[in-house]
């Protein structure tokens, strides 16, 4: 059975991460927050590692999709084809929610693709940081809005 990549990375830089509390970035290195040390990794050490995980060379590869499954390839790229087009929406639109959901469900393929997506259509900075920002708030809208479910048991339960 094969280990999770996760302990994989950090075996790799031997490090032993009891109480293990998250990460943080501060000044381009990074921390491991623990109960009793932190270690760092310098971030050329981390683009090294990013790689193993997200190649730029792979979404170049995104046509081959059709390889093992053709047809169904084919029948995606029609349809990506389509939603995309000119409609009721512009390029210019559609590369902007494009872009804003690349970043809800965190993929960096997308982020890339749709960064260069919507300059090419003609987005400016500030536009593409909004959508980012719509993005981010219904994220953490929908953390909030389970509150509600929590409160709700709360109450059930305390009364």
């Amino acid at each position: 059975m094969s280990k999770p990549k996760q302990l994989l990375f950090i075996e790799k830089y031997s490090f032993a991460l009891p109480n293990f509390r998250g990460l943080l970035i501060v000044n381009g290195q990074l921390f491991f927050g623990t109960d009793n040390q932190q270690s760092t990794i310098n971030n050329q050490e981390m683009a090294k590692e990013k790689e193993y995980y997200f190649s730029k060379g792979e979404l170049k590869q995104f046509g081959n999709i059709t390889e093992f499954q053709e047809q169904m390839g084919k029948d995606f790229f029609k349809w990506y084809g389509n939603v995309m087009a000119e409609g009721a929406l512009t390029s210019r639109e559609k590369a902007l929610i494009a872009l804003a959901v690349a970043h809800a469900i965190q993929c960096p393929y997308c982020i890339d693709a749709y960064s260069s997506g919507c300059l090419q259509h003609g987005a400016d900075e500030g536009e593409m940081m909004e959508a980012v920002h719509v993005a981010a708030s219904i994220k953490a809208g929908t953390t909030l809005v389970y509150g509600v479910q929590m409160m709700n048991h709360v109450k059930e339960k305390t009364m």
